[in-house]
């Protein structure tokens, strides 16, 4: 790149940081405007515009703080008080952010519930918050029944009115199961008037906690973070400058308006900027370009996983012929960044790193691949971020002999940690469970009484101050003495042809320290064992490339495209209790061969050198 161009870059990306902290500056000066004030504002100023759109509801910026009234409205018909909890189990679409506006402008504090859920884990993510209600869908009516058995207390139970209503009742669906739930369009039939509104919301303030939105539960159950009003209007308002939206904008969000990213971030900074958000239930890779195209969108809100899935799809022409200008999310991995972009000719893709509960975030403003972000100088006292030394086997950071944490050297791999403080930035909100919140906490770090909040994530920091994500703390496992980052096995095992998905984890073997790398992957019809052997000797250490190779059909995912390792750590490799096939990186043959029972029961007796 030339100096000129350099110099275009930088100064292009100071405008981007002024513009979002212009947009933020005024926020704490008003303690009592909440987000749903600023939607009130943008209905007096577009009016008739369209705000939330879908293919089978709309919502105009008028018609929505309509609705967002009528719950408003319910809410205060029911007795809910400040800090009571409703829980919401709907799928994407326009009334899903309704609800919780309507709601939290009262007091009310909304439990964004996974949709994929179902059984003990729904109930368990229901009684962590203690609801007084429970508000769904009716084509979700028969997942939220298979946790209610398991429910503490007594929620009232709601279904909102919509076109799959009807359809749930022109199945054939039998009367008792609807009997429980209260259809809440009888209850929302009134507005709520101005001056109510300003009695019934005043004690409400930015300080105050408005949304519960749970962790993905990948190693573990679940965890409600708190989120106050006023990191929804931080979020909104920040993105809003970073994406410089605007009314000619519309933002594609396929992603789970459960999750701060696709129900909090992609929907309130577009609608900031006075834009629409085309909201799809779900993503679709073959879907995705007719939609972009067909509801003529300028802006989509990714998750790095997605990316992978449309770049494994097949070309077609819809694929260039958008009016895209930006993509803004977080996870597109260094290895496809540059097709992603050429590919799919990307103006610009503006990549972050955050956590929905942490204070600790990135921005790589520049757009260069691979990193999570590069916080400039000036902005070092409000995104403090610090690696420290972690040790893996111990799973904990490394201390010195005064007790401290030790800072990483440049391009060494650390958690990243983030200082604790009061004013909002800094601060952490923690979950609704006190346990959770302090092993989110790290004291002591660099004097007596410190206190920082820990991401789990392992980074590194290159001289130019860029970071890079690593790998995830419990992903990484030692083997042969040497810390193998999954992440890192994963890039360089998909990169190879015809691989699908990989899964990579770490297993533990009798008589051998640590654990050895396993990966689960999905590929095409033909796998070439021998080649991927080669391909993975070219391109990572002996130590770090997988002893077991696992084929699968398929790989379980959340909602948001994460690998579950759970269920495949625990099933490790014994052939006779997988059905999929499992080969051994054998080291006498130097090759992977199929594992059967008589080498499972060699390997256990540690009678084969590993």
């Amino acid at each position: 790149m030339s100096r000129a161009a350099l110099q275009i870059t930088k100064n292009s990306s100071t405008r981007t940081w002024v513009r979002a902290l212009e947009m933020t500056a005024s926020i704490p000066s008003h303690p009592g405007r909440l987000f749903a004030n600023v939607i009130d504002d943008l209905s007096e100023k577009f009016g008739d515009a369209p705000a939330l759109i879908s293919e089978s509801e709309s919502l105009t910026y008028s018609a929505l703080v309509e609705r967002c009234n009528r719950y408003a409205r319910w809410a205060l018909d029911q007795g809910l008080k400040k800090g009571d909890a409703v829980c919401l189990f709907m799928p994407n679409r326009p009334e899903y952010m309704a609800v919780w506006v309507g709601i939290t402008r009262i007091g009310g504090v909304v439990a964004l519930l996974n949709t994929n859920l179902t059984g003990s884990s729904l109930a368990h993510c229901i009684n962590i918050v203690r609801p007084k209600h429970i508000i769904t869908d009716p084509e979700m009516i028969d997942l939220l029944n298979t946790a209610l058995p398991s429910v503490i207390g007594q929620p009232k139970l709601w279904f909102t009115p919509s076109a799959s209503n009807k359809q749930v009742r022109a199945a054939g669906a039998p009367c008792s199961e609807m009997r429980e739930f209260m259809p809440i369009e009888d209850a929302t039939a009134s507005d709520i008037g101005e001056s109510d509104a300003g009695v019934n919301r005043a004690s409400v303030s930015l300080e105050d906690c408005a949304l519960y939105i749970y962790t993905s539960g990948t190693t573990g159950l679940p965890k409600a973070a708190r989120v106050s009003h006023m990191r929804l209007m931080q979020w909104s308002h920040w993105f809003a400058g970073l994406m410089e939206c605007n009314p000619t904008d519309r933002m594609y969000n396929c992603l789970p308006m459960y999750h701060s990213v696709g129900g909090v971030l992609a929907t309130g900074a577009v609608l900031i900027g006075g834009g629409s958000v085309v909201i799809r239930s779900k993503f679709s890779a073959s879907q995705f370009w007719n939609d972009i195209i067909g509801w003529d969108c300028t802006l989509f809100q990714y998750i790095g996983e997605l990316c992978r899935y449309l770049l494994h799809a097949e070309v077609c022409p819809q694929e260039t012929q958008h009016r895209l200008r930006m993509c803004c999310g977080n996870g597109l991995r260094a290895d496809i960044w540059e097709n992603f972009r050429n590919r799919f000719r990307i103006p610009h893709i503006l990549e972050f790193y955050a956590a929905t509960e942490g204070n600790v975030s990135l921005y790589n403003i520049e757009g260069k691949p691979g990193a999570i972000g590069r916080n400039p100088s000036f902005l070092a006292h409000r995104f403090a971020i610090t690696l420290v030394k972690f040790d893996v086997e111990k799973n904990q950071p490394v201390r010195n002999d005064e007790g401290f944490c030790i800072r990483c050297a440049p391009n060494e791999a650390g958690e990243a940690i983030g200082p604790i403080a009061a004013r909002f930035g800094a601060r952490f909100e923690g979950y609704s469970d006190a346990e959770a919140t302090d092993k989110k906490t790290l004291r002591n770090v660099f004097e007596p009484g410190d206190t920082w909040f820990r991401t789990g994530d392992l980074m590194r920091k290159d001289e130019k101050g860029y970071f890079y994500f690593v790998d995830r703390i419990g992903d990484t496992f030692r083997w042969k003495g040497e810390n193998v980052s999954t992440s890192e096995v994963s890039e360089a095992i998909s990169a190879f042809p015809g691989v699908k998905d990989a899964n990579v984890y770490g297993v533990s073997i009798p008589h051998n320290d640590g654990r050895a790398g396993m990966v689960a992957l999905v590929s095409g019809p033909q796998l070439d064992l021998a080649a991927l052997r080669s391909h993975l000797m070219e391109r990572l250490p002996s130590y770090a490339r997988p002893l077991f190779v696992r084929v699968r059909h398929e790989l379980q995912t959340t909602a948001t495209f994460k690998y579950t390792k759970t269920d495949l750590v625990r099933e490790g490799y014994d052939p006779a209790a997988i059905p999929d096939a499992i080969y051994f990186n054998d080291p006498d043959l130097n090759a992977f061969v199929r594992l059967d029972q008589a080498g499972f029961d060699r390997i256990q007796k540690g009678q084969i050198r590993l």
